[in-house]
Order: structure tokens, then sequence, then C-alpha cells
């Protein structure tokens, strides 16, 4: 029995014996995972780590006879032996009998994913890769850190990793299916010092197949003369003027309003966007798009946390927003279908998770963006966790480089950045061609016309 057949033979197994103690209703979901990394720092290994986990989540929907809500619980369990199977299977049902019932609650109303497509999600030959292997491309990416200038004389390692799992996931409604897939990175993090100032700075390099990553010495390079460029750096005054991020940080500006538009934000009223469905909440170039089925996607996946199929959601066009995030129960919630947005582990209930999130890009490049700005701010970091998903209110410390007649003039730190989100979102006035795939959410670079700057 391969392994596949092995994990589906579990989860029939605990679906059956959900229904067999009481369920009216059960899915269950089971992870394999299996990692190696390694870490060069200098000449020296600093760790070597392998690892393989994996869990069997079964969730139990019991119906509450007066209310006709569904009660619902989960139990886990790492010991896939069939006794411990069953157990954890009628432990669910029991846990479930004691919870407040939710009318909500339950599997989607809508029909299961098939004809489930070949996404690229992972390179069976990778499968062979040894922890020789990655400790060689991660000593490649020091090596060629450290040797790529006199100044950059530490790090903080430089690190490769190849993550392997498999997905299994049913539910009593007929649906059964399994999918594989990978993530490889590679990062480097050198330190530069001269003249009394140290920085340090990163780059990393991700994708589906160890064939997709940047070359190591690469990184490495690109990591030490991103530290570099930050030798010197300075506070400048207070002051109020355009910010561009780079395809970074915009990124993180991306997940950040990505929470906003979850359905589960919105029904709980945690969404300063919660009320503004139609309208238009952002600049006319900014489009925002969600897809899971984007081939070699690092969020893609054939199927959501529920078994449905996942797809491509414009949730912001030209400006406008036009879509939620959601899952079954959030949008039973909301009055509203599915977007093929649930996303679970083991241990946990469905919830609401982006794929593949990204914003178009533009025709103009960083360098363009940067050329065009007479007097601003060239964001390359940012500092802490301040943004308020109900009030829009955005406030981080940031670092970067200035911008002084259309060039970049100095590095520049110990910085804050604030705006309202919302006119952040309406007040950008340019979008950039280059897009960097670290993760499930990219973004081109943007450019904000106006944002105030705490300095000195």
């Amino acid at each position: 029995m391969s392994g596949f057949e092995q994990h589906r033979d579990c989860v029939e197994r605990a679906l059956a014996r959900a229904r067999e103690t009481g369920a009216d209703a059960a899915d269950a979901v089971l992870v394999e995972g299996d990692s190696l990394e390694a870490r060069v720092r200098g000449t020296e290994i600093d760790f070597v780590s392998q690892a393989k986990e994996r869990c069997l989540g079964v969730r139990a929907l019991v119906r509450d006879a007066s209310s006709g809500g569904l009660r619902s619980a989960i139990a886990s369990t790492t010991d896939l032996s069939a006794d411990t199977i069953l157990e954890t299977a009628a432990q669910a049902v029991a846990l479930a009998q004691h919870t407040a019932p939710d009318p909500h609650a339950g599997l989607p109303e809508e029909t299961p994913a098939t004809g489930l497509p070949d996404l690229g999600l992972f390179d069976p030959s990778d499968r062979n890769v040894s922890v020789e292997a990655r400790i060689e491309d991660a000593r490649r990416a020091e090596t060629a850190a450290r040797a790529f200038d006199p100044r950059i004389e530490n790090s903080e390692g430089s690190q490769a990793s190849s993550h392997f799992s498999n997905v299994t996931y049913g539910h009593s409604n007929g649906f059964l299916e399994s999918y594989e897939s990978a993530f490889h990175s590679i990062h480097s993090i050198p330190i530069a010092r001269e003249n009394g100032s140290m920085q340090r700075d990163t780059w990393f390099s991700a994708g589906r197949c160890l064939r997709e990553l940047e070359d190591p010495a690469a990184v490495g390079r690109q990591a030490a003369e991103r530290a570099l460029r930050r030798l010197g750096s300075r506070q400048i005054p207070t002051c109020e003027a355009p910010v561009i991020f780079d395809s970074g940080t915009a990124a993180s500006l991306v997940a950040q309003l990505a929470s906003c538009l979850s359905g589960y934000a919105v029904y709980r009223k945690a969404s300063f966007l919660g009320e503004s469905m139609g309208e238009n909440i952002a600049a006319a170039s900014v489009t925002l798009i969600d897809d899971g089925r984007k081939p070699g996607g690092l969020g893609s996946k054939p199927f959501d946390g529920e078994g449905l199929a996942t797809r491509r959601n414009v949730l912001v066009e030209g400006g406008r927003l036009s879509s939620w995030l959601l899952d079954s129960y959030s949008g039973r919630k909301l009055g509203l279908p599915s977007t093929g947005n649930a996303s679970r582990s083991a241990g946990s209930a469905p919830g609401v998770a982006a794929t593949n999130l990204w914003i178009e890009p533009g025709e103009a490049s960083l360098g363009d963006l940067v050329a065009e700005t007479k007097r601003g701010l060239l964001v390359t970091e940012l500092i802490g966790m301040g943004f308020n998903p109900v009030t829009g209110d955005y406030s981080r410390g940031a670092a970067g480089l200035w911008i002084e007649n259309g060039e970049v003039a100095y590095p520049v730190e110990e910085i804050t950045i604030a705006g309202n989100f919302l006119e952040m979102l309406r007040g950008i006035d340019g979008v950039g061609s280059e897009i960097l795939w670290r993760g499930r959410i990219a973004s081109p670079p943007l450019r904000i016309a106006a944002m105030q700057i705490a300095g000195a």
C-alpha cells in the first residue's frame, strides 16, 4: 500500500468511526511533513536539522435536537495505529456533545473539488536531496557573502532548507483526496562594518522545486550588497514625503490588507473595510488577486481546507473592493458562498487564509519610481507590528534609503512611518513592474504619495 493509500485508509477509518459513535457529519485531515535544514556561519556548520512528523485531526459535528444547530469539536493524534485512530474519532464526538450548537457550523454545501489539476507543487527528484547538498548550498551562500567585500566581516549565517508535505483530507459527504507539495529556500544574513557603523541585511530565495532557487552564491552576494548599502545610515528630520515600498516591504502591506478582507474579520466587525464592499478603497492602479491554482505558486493547492476547489478571486479591481476571502463558516455568517479559501491544520477548525495573493504589477520599474520622486523615502525594512485592522491606523519602524532629486542619496534608519491605511491605499500613485515571490503573498514596489515620517 502506497503512502497516499495508507493516509486515505486512516482518514476513512476516522470518518466511519465518527459516524458510528454519533456524529451527524465529520471531516478529517492527515498531514505528513518531512524537512531538513542546515545553517553555516563563517566556516562552521552552525546546525543541521532533519525531522519527520505526521498528525491526524478529526472534526465531529453533532446535531442539537432542540435548535437544529451543530455542535463541533476536534481531536488529533500523532499515533496512527488503528486503535488510536478509532479512539481519536470517538473522542471528537464525545467532546462535540459538550459544546454549544452553532447554526452556521457544518461541512460545505457547495460541490467538492473534482478533476484535480497538477499544479507543479514539487519535483519528485528533489525527494533525493541530501543533507550534505543543502549544507553545501548554505556554505556557498555564506562564502560568497563574506568574500564580496572586506567590510563584510561577520554574519548571522546562511541557511538552506527543504520541506515536503503530504495532505489528505476527507469528509463524510464523500470527498477524499490528497496532494503533495514541497518548499525549498536559501537565505543569507551578512553583517557589514565601517567607521564604527555596523549593519545587517538579508536576501532570500524560495521555490517549489530546487531548480527554481537562485544560485546560492548569488543569494550571498545580493545579501552582502544590501548590507553594505546601509553603512553610514542616519536619521532624517520629521517630515511628510512620498514613500516607496520595495517588493519585499510592499508584500507586508498586502498581507495586512488581506487580514482586513477575511470573512471572519468582517462579520466580527474587526475590519475597517467591513462596510466598504463595492466601494473604491484604493487607487485605480491597484488590482489585488488571490489565485490558489497558480502553477508552481507557493500558496497553491488543488483544494482548500474543506475540500472545495481553489480558484482565482479578484478581491480589488481597479481600486474597487469586489470580494472577501471566505470559507464556508464565514460565508454563511455573511450570506455568501465560500471563495475556496478555507485553511486548517490537523489540530484546528477551518479558518480563512490567502493562497497566492498579489497586486498586479505596473509598467514602471523600481528605478523609474525612484527617478520620478524628487524627495522621499525608499523603504527596505519594516520593524514592529503597528497596524490596527479595526481603525486602519498604521505606524511602523522603518529603514531604507533617502531620495533627493530622483536619486538615492544616503541610507536612513531609526525612523517611523505612519498614516491611515485607507488613505495609504488611495494614495498609491506608482505601482512597479517587479514582483518578488518568497511566500504566498507578493507585491511589486508601491509608491504612496505622502506619509508622515518621524525622525530626529
